[in-house]
């Protein structure tokens, strides 16, 4: 399997803007910019009240395979910094936010593509998917008892029912609806076939680094 290691893209972002003189005297706006914060974060040291599954650690998972050497959650920094955001929201509701997953290692998104080459379920690792750049999350809610709520499919289901468009029942869409609205008020995006994943709006390099145990 080809190797792929770390990829750096030169965004930039304003870091400040201030006055100052001229050699006429005039005061001139001077902006610097700087490459903007990349740094990675494992989720649970942000917020430990999330609840972690990751199933990519275990064999419970589409491919049966453990694909990660151990089930801790990495995000770029203002991805998992979002996501707390929109985990107070659904908390303050009485439900709690259940981690699938998270940063997943480019090599592993090879090894999903080998079991299921279908790009409406599994992203093509010759573009990269969110998850290899650490800026898209997988998850459902679970109540006051630690009970997933229904969303009308299990996670991983690669079939209508998982869509978004697919017709449950009001308490099926109620759910999601709840999930859905936190997300999205702080910078997460859906996609049509899987109800569990979630986008953030910013773009980040791929990476392939192993998730870190220690």
């Amino acid at each position: 399997m080809k190797q792929y290691r770390w990829i750096w893209l030169p965004f930039v972002v304003l870091l400040a803007a201030w006055q100052m003189p001229d050699s006429t005297g005039k005061r001139l706006q001077v902006q610097i910019l700087l490459p903007p914060d990349t740094s990675w974060v494992e989720l649970l040291t942000l917020d430990s009240t999330f609840v972690l599954d990751v199933k990519y650690a275990t064999t419970d998972n589409f491919t049966g395979d453990v694909l990660y050497d151990c089930g801790k959650v990495l995000l770029r920094k203002k991805v998992a910094e979002d996501l707390v955001k929109a985990h107070q929201l659904v908390k303050a509701k009485g439900y709690r936010m259940k981690i699938y997953d998270g940063y997943r290692p480019l090599s592993v998104q090879w090894r999903m593509w080998k079991k299921t080459p279908n790009k409406n379920y599994v992203a093509d690792p010759r573009k990269g998917s969110m998850h290899n750049r650490g800026c898209a999350v997988d998850l459902t809610l679970v109540d006051g008892q630690g009970k997933e709520l229904d969303m009308g499919s299990p996670f991983d289901f690669f079939g209508k029912e998982a869509h978004l468009d697919f017709p449950h029942s009001p308490q099926v869409m109620e759910n999601r609806r709840i999930l859905q609205d936190a997300m999205k008020k702080h910078n997460f995006r859906t996609i049509k076939t899987e109800w569990w994943h979630f986008s953030h709006r910013n773009l980040y390099a791929i990476s392939d680094f192993p998730i870190p145990c220690q």
